[in-house]
């Protein structure tokens, strides 16, 4: 370590309740005038938008609501909000929602300081010009598209899912609040639960993991140990709550800095080729990743299974991660959500091409990662 050179990127965040209602502030110290407002129906249909909208007015900003974002954004979303952003003068974006509206403010942002198309910037570090001012409020406890340096897009024409990391993409500012978490159903809380669990344990499974990272995840794989299932249970549950927007932050810090590995690259390729949800795709996924990994992760799998209060080595966390994700009601596998055999090797072949394979712990071929998909049918 003492002759390696690391970097560690993260937002200004403030945590904890009423973080959100901080958003003018935040706007104002970074010198916005009209911010564009992105999130989604399901969002706005919470009053979320609204309140935000109105928090901005109380601190003299303009706002515009852009709102046409779906669960997968889309590259031609990206570039519709990018128009509404330019037509209607805004200087900063506000994203309020989980991963599919942030990840398309992100995209804004980049075609809104650097033109072109949004698929101009697939790729590590394809950006040049850093983007307006964004401050964002995340609504679940799951992406922490809030806290990183990755969008991720799909390309409508081919379907398959783009991943943008830049620095540029890091947010200005993080208002994690963990109120905003508590309108979610108990699927979604699950499914972006077990998202924090898998960037943890990636994170921790990375090429490039190092000590602080490793601090992030692990504590983060505890948060969701002791809170998960309460959050699942009971949207009252503000302790629990509270806890896993922490987990999400954390495991957030983690993954970003060292990126991911072979279960988010199916994820993405899934979610590109037949517009699966992300989170539920990681929840089918990250057990059957842990035993194709295992002979070249065993210290950190160890470590997240001594987190997760789990033992038996590697047949024990496998069957863990199983009963964990049944217990909080994600069943079936892929075959299930619409998978097919004859999708197999498409999908093989675009997770292959996914840059967060590059940091599993062991090479893939596309034939292996076949095989993976077979085993989570």
């Amino acid at each position: 370590m003492a002759s390696e050179l690391r970097k560690f990127m993260v937002p200004e965040c403030v945590v904890g309740e009423g973080a959100a209602a901080l958003v003018g502030r935040c706007a104002r110290n970074l010198g916005a005038r009209h911010c564009l407002v992105v999130s989604d129906p399901g969002v706005a249909a919470t009053g979320l938008v609204e309140r935000t909208v109105a928090l901005l007015a109380e601190d003299g900003l303009a706002s515009t609501v852009f709102a046409a974002v779906s669960p997968n954004p889309r590259d031609h979303q990206v570039m519709a909000g990018t128009e509404v952003f330019r037509r209607c003068g805004a200087d900063l974006v506000v994203a309020v929602g989980g991963g599919s509206p942030m990840d398309c403010a992100k995209g804004i942002a980049v075609v809104a300081a650097n033109g072109g198309h949004i698929l101009d910037y697939e790729g590590v570090d394809r950006i040049a010009r850093p983007g307006p001012p964004m401050v964002f409020i995340p609504t679940t406890a799951g992406t922490a598209a809030d806290v990183s340096q990755f969008a991720i897009i799909t390309d409508s024409a081919r379907r398959v899912k783009i991943a943008l990391v830049s620095k540029l993409l890091v947010p200005d500012v993080a208002l994690v609040d963990p109120a905003t978490t508590r309108t979610l159903d108990r699927h979604l809380t699950a499914c972006t639960g077990l998202d924090v669990l898998t960037h943890a344990m990636e994170a921790l499974a990375s090429t490039a993991h190092w000590r602080l990272t490793d601090l992030c995840a692990l504590d983060a794989v505890r948060l969701v140990a002791g809170n998960l299932a309460r959050a699942v249970a009971d949207a009252d549950d503000a302790g629990a709550h509270a806890a896993m927007a922490q987990a999400s932050m954390q495991a957030g810090y983690a993954f970003s800095n060292v990126s991911l590995g072979a279960v988010h690259a199916m994820a993405h390729s899934l979610g590109g080729l037949l517009d699966l949800p992300h989170g539920e795709c990681n929840a089918l996924l990250l057990e059957h990743v842990v035993r194709f990994n295992w002979e070249r992760a065993a210290t950190a799998y160890e470590q997240a299974a001594e987190a997760l209060g789990l033992a038996g080595g590697c047949e024990g966390l496998v069957a863990g991660l199983h009963a964990l994700r049944l217990r909080l009601g994600v069943d079936g596998g892929l075959a299930a959500r619409g998978v097919r055999h004859e999708h197999l090797a498409a999908l093989a072949a675009a997770a292959h091409r996914d840059p967060c394979l590059v940091t599993n712990p062991r090479p893939a071929t596309p034939a292996e990662l076949e095989g993976i998909y077979a085993a989570a049918l």
